[in-house]
């Protein structure tokens, strides 16, 4: 049964340098939102985390995490890797045209209210978080307590 009580919480998932942690990323972020009652997010939510851990697996050689956090109605997913450098800015969509890759953060910019990234050190480790949020939570909580009443 979704829950009703829509206080803060996180989770944060510890990953090794494996392109299969994707998948696992990917159907445990499914799960969580699924357990919160938060149905109607999980669909934007997958394809936001796949990216962002995509992109933390493949530039770095060490470990990455996914974070997941609502509070205040906002849905943030974060992905640490241990590349401390910057992403890259997203090209546009037509300068990507003939590529098979770098689409990555352009769709995370499209998808998401607001991304963003910062460094980070992780148990000793430097590297960055590029995070993304999802502001239409409020009116998914909404929805699911409506229809529960």
């Amino acid at each position: 049964m979704p829950e009703t009580d829509h206080s803060t919480w996180e989770y944060s998932l510890h990953i090794p340098n494996d392109p299969r942690a994707v998948t696992v990323t990917r159907r445990t972020l499914r799960l969580i939102l699924t357990l919160h009652g938060l149905i109607g997010l999980v669909d934007t939510a997958e394809l936001l985390a796949t990216e962002l851990i995509s992109n933390a697996v493949r530039h770095t050689k060490g470990p990455a995490a996914l974070r997941v956090r609502l509070s205040a109605g906002v849905l943030r997913i974060g992905a640490w890797g241990a590349d401390p450098a910057p992403p890259e800015p997203p090209a546009a969509l037509e300068d990507l045209a003939e590529q098979e890759d770098g689409r990555g953060l352009l769709l995370v910019k499209a998808c998401a209210d607001l991304w963003g990234w910062q460094p980070l050190s992780r148990d000793g480790n430097r590297g960055k978080v590029v995070w993304c949020e999802l502001s239409a939570v409020g009116s998914q909580l909404a929805a699911s307590t409506s229809a529960l009443s």
